[in-house]
């Protein structure tokens, strides 16, 4: 179930599943600043607030800064960040496209067991990760570093990118020039341990993103859970409405679903206008390209058996800055259950103008599995 409300200054949209006995409630939240014309500090004063807020008596598993200038910004709210508990942690350049200069998205749970980056219940481990970061020489050099460091760092905890990652987050620096060594780099280190177009890939969002360093030209967030069982995962395809990703050269899934006794999980990847064939629909119309935008997710969902309704986050990534009026009320129209972030990020192809990712979490669960 939903909650919006407005925190002056800063609007929180809650959503809550509440789960079965056996299975923890879960929370998603996003804190949005309603007054632009605030100093950043008295934006981040108010979203650290409606922040503690939303967090009391809970585990945060994850929280996304989104900020409009991280050189500036970064360093005063990590050093707010460190009187609370700790959590995974992003802190991404995406300006917020409401005029204002910072939003948050929170993701936590209530009960369960969680030290050192671990939570787990009921004979699951989840590892949330935000943040990573290379400097090697160039976007394929940081991607392989990434995903190398990234892999090693599951092993301490008794998993692998290949058999565990379930959702990743890729945040390129000039996108426009820097996302193909993204693509290569990802590519040849999914080659290297076995992910291909004939096992699976996993669950992503490439866009533009950046860091407080210039050097940092990826940076990445991911999650990866253990425990799970044969059946519990299921790769979205859409093929009807998308191509397989692999068509034009990149390796990632559409969405992916998880399973647990009590609810079901659905990861949707960055998602933008595009049809069966790979091509880009209505290059040049924002409106129409938000139009198959929302097609093509609502198609992703109902492959899981899911629709806008159980989404609990979302966040709409635009090239423009101008488009951000027009296609807000086409997403207000045809969805006004949602209260997306909308951010300033180009998206991977200069011809998209929109891309739109989100998560939905519905009560199908399969009793053959234990709850969350």
């Amino acid at each position: 179930m939903s909650n919006f409300a407005d925190m002056n200054p800063v609007k929180t949209s809650i959503h809550r599943f509440p789960g079965c006995p056996e299975g923890l409630p879960e929370y998603h939240a996003t804190l949005q600043v309603q007054d632009g014309s605030l100093p950043f500090e008295s934006q981040l004063e108010a979203i650290l607030k409606a922040y503690q807020e939303v967090s009391a008596g809970k585990t945060v598993l994850l929280r996304r800064f989104f900020l409009s200038d991280p050189a500036k910004q970064a360093h005063l709210l990590k050093s707010l960040l460190q009187d609370l508990p700790a959590a995974a942690t992003s802190i991404i350049g995406q300006p917020p496209l409401n005029g204002t200069q910072i939003a948050a998205w929170v993701y936590a749970v209530s009960g369960g067991e969680y030290k050192d980056g671990i939570f787990a219940h009921n004979g699951y481990t989840h590892s949330w990760v935000g943040g990573m970061k290379s400097e090697e020489n160039g976007s394929e050099a940081q991607t392989a570093a990434l995903f190398k460091a990234y892999d090693t760092s599951l092993a301490a905890k008794g998993m692998n990118v290949a058999d565990h990652c379930l959702r990743t987050w890729i945040f390129v620096r000039d996108v426009d020039n820097n996302y193909g060594g993204v693509v290569k780099g990802r590519r040849d280190y999914f080659n290297g341990i076995g992910l291909t177009s004939n096992t699976h890939f996993i669950a992503s969002t490439g866009i533009a993103g950046f860091s407080a360093r210039p050097q940092n030209l990826v940076c990445m967030d991911a999650y990866a859970a253990s425990g799970l069982q044969t059946g519990q995962i299921q790769y979205l395809h859409a093929y009807d409405h998308l191509s397989p990703t692999a068509l034009y050269g990149v390796t990632f899934e559409r969405g992916t679903a998880v399973t647990y006794g009590d609810r079901q999980h659905v990861f949707i990847s960055g998602t933008a206008s595009i049809d069966k064939e790979g091509q880009v629909l209505h290059p040049d119309n924002p409106q129409k390209q938000a139009e198959r935008m929302l097609e093509n997710v609502d198609a992703l969902l109902q492959e899981a058996d899911a629709g806008f309704g159980e989404i609990v986050y979302s966040i709409v990534y635009l090239r423009n800055a101008a488009d951000y009026p027009s296609v807000r009320e086409v997403l207000q129209k045809r969805c006004p259950m949602l209260n997306p972030v909308y951010v300033l990020a180009p998206v991977c192809r200069p011809a998209w103008l929109v891309e739109m990712e989100c998560m939905a979490v519905n009560g199908i669960g399969d009793k053959r599995f234990a709850a969350l």
